[in-house]
């Protein structure tokens, strides 16, 4: 590459325009050659797959070093533009996205680094609008959307302006942080639908008391899975398909991951600040909550780039299948179902989930399938296929195969593996794994705030367990980042139940953030739909089709 950095991952013919590292491929192996742009507005790959870029960039030791006093948004720009070409969005307008998008958080520091307990710290990921760790991909990737829409619709005017429908389905956080980071955009309808009445009450009411005209709220009759079901019916049917271009903002849409990555660069750098013991150049460990594996992929991705990562903790709850594919090289979903499937807290939203998962203090990790552990195993299945001898091409065709083969297995078996010993010894060299129960995410929680006075969200606090494990066995030299998910009063109920004995604690004095008082009694605007996706697609023609009659539309 002309700027110095070189790349890892897959060799290709680079075209005038793009480098390989702004060129995207599907893990399945049938799907490439794609822009940057294609692959964001198109979110999954024809095949089957998830897009990631033919190499990546690795970042020479000088150049990431020389990011370390860097404002947020201009080491964004420094990462992302690695990814994108300037063909694709020149210099100047990357930036602006980028400024427009983290101008809505709470502080300049956008994700600020805090000292936890020893040679633990915490990057708090919350500051955002929907005070969740998505905002800060969903921020930046509503502004992708938009900036993208106005190119396209240059000169136009009424029917033929390209109209993006973004539909999702949500279990809570991402339905508030895509609303968000889509309220208002131009040339853009968002259609969000949730169980009805299995939400939390502080999620339900952050999505539905959102006006603007282009979102639109369903709540759905049945549980998580069946606005799952409704979602993939509606992209896979080609009579809605032909008249509304659909988008997908779920976490498996490449510009989520990427936005992400820079926020492992910045808290490392912000450490180095903040200790005097730690130097530019020593090793790190990310503990992360884990659900859908996209936030600790995107410090995998760090990783590759060159930032020095001693291993990164994937912390799971009762909810294992990601730790026990790293103790045993299995995938396997292993669904529970009656009494033994019973827990959580109904207030913090635990009755939105999928079928067959246990029920949780920390309701956002509750997964069966992790959706973007497939990115990590084209990486595993792309490096064992290496070992071979063979060329490049043909190592790109086995990892796809592999992958496409495990995950099929997935789907017919409810599992594949075990992997070969080689993959599974690559997957241990850059991660480990933890498992925390309820009770132990609870214990966090409460002995946390005893010893330091920090109130812990239950995710966070499954990655603060986690990351004290991780000590024990690194030893106390390595500092370690948490990475915290989520504010502590979008989960009160998990929070309160954790502390309400202890005789200094006030959830509205301590907890409560000003943005959440008095929301329950703002106007709301959501829909009650049937558990049918043929009714959801009516909604979504009548509803685009009245945006598209407004004045101000064309």
């Amino acid at each position: 590459m002309s700027n110095g950095v070189a790349t890892n991952g897959t060799e290709s013919h680079q075209d005038q325009t793009h480098t390989p590292c702004q060129r995207y491929l599907s893990t399945r192996g049938e799907d490439s050659g794609h822009s940057f742009e294609y692959v964001v507005l198109k979110g999954l790959a024809s095949d089957g797959g998830l897009y990631i870029p033919e190499e990546v960039p690795v970042v020479p030791e000088s150049v990431w070093q020389s990011w370390k006093d860097l404002s947020y948004t201009d080491l964004a720009y420094n990462i992302i533009s690695l990814y994108v070409s300037p063909s694709e969005i020149p210099a100047e307008d990357l930036k602006d996205i980028i400024n427009r998008s983290y101008a809505t958080f709470r502080t300049p520091d956008v994700t600020p680094l805090v000292h936890l307990q020893d040679s633990i710290h915490l990057l708090e990921l919350f500051h955002g609008p929907t005070f969740a760790f998505k905002d800060v991909a969903l921020q930046f990737l509503g502004n992708l959307f938009e900036y993208f829409l106005v190119r396209k619709n240059q000169g136009k005017e009424g029917r033929d302006r390209y109209h993006l429908t973004v539909v999702g389905a949500t279990s809570g956080d991402t339905g508030s942080a895509a609303i968000y980071g889509l309220r208002g955009k131009k040339d853009v309808s968002v259609f969000m639908l949730h169980p009805k009445g299995r939400v939390s009450p502080i999620q339900e009411l952050q999505m539905t008391t959102v006006l603007d005209a282009n979102v639109h709220n369903l709540a759905i009759t049945g549980n998580f899975d069946h606005c799952q079901d409704i979602l993939k019916s509606l992209f896979a049917d080609p009579e809605i398909n032909a008249t509304h271009k659909l988008g997908a903002v779920n976490s498996i849409n490449w510009a989520r991951i990427l936005a992400q990555t820079v926020y492992y660069f910045y808290s490392y750098f912000s450490l180095a600040r903040q200790s005097e013991s730690f130097n530019i150049g020593d090793k790190v460990r990310f503990v992360v909550p884990s659900g859908n594996f996209g936030d600790i992929l995107a410090g995998y991705f760090a990783f590759r780039m060159g930032l020095p990562v001693d291993k990164l903790v994937i912390a799971t709850n009762e909810n294992d299948s990601l730790d026990r594919f790293w103790k045993t090289g299995c995938y396997t979903k292993k669904p529970v179902s009656g009494p033994k499937a019973e827990g959580g807290l109904p207030e913090d939203g635990v009755k939105a989930h999928e079928d067959g998962v246990k029920e949780t203090m920390s309701p956002a990790m509750d997964v069966l399938v992790s959706s973007n552990f497939e990115r990590l195993l084209w990486y595993l299945a792309y490096e064992f296929a290496s070992s071979a001898g063979m060329d490049d091409e043909w190592n790109k065709k086995q990892a796809g195969q592999e992958v496409s083969s495990w995950l099929k297995d997935l789907k017919v078996k409810d599992g594949f593996g075990p992997v070969y010993k080689d993959v599974l010894e690559s997957a241990r060299r850059n991660f480990e794994s933890e498992r925390v129960t309820d009770q132990e995410t609870l214990d966090t929680i409460k002995s946390l705030y005893q010893e330091v006075g920090y109130v812990l969200d239950p995710h966070t606090a499954v990655g603060v367990e986690a990351a004290r494990r991780s000590v024990k066995r690194a030893g106390a030299d390595i500092p370690h980042i948490s990475l915290s998910t989520a504010h502590p009063a979008k989960f009160s109920g998990a929070v309160n139940l954790a502390l309400q004995d202890q005789p200094d604690f006030d959830f509205e004095a301590k907890v409560l953030p000003q943005e959440f008082v008095g929301l329950d009694k703002k106007e709301k605007r959501v829909q009650d739909v049937a558990n049918d996706w043929t009714a959801v697609r009516e909604v979504i023609r009548e509803q685009v089709e009245e945006e598209l009659k407004a004045p101000d539309s064309a």
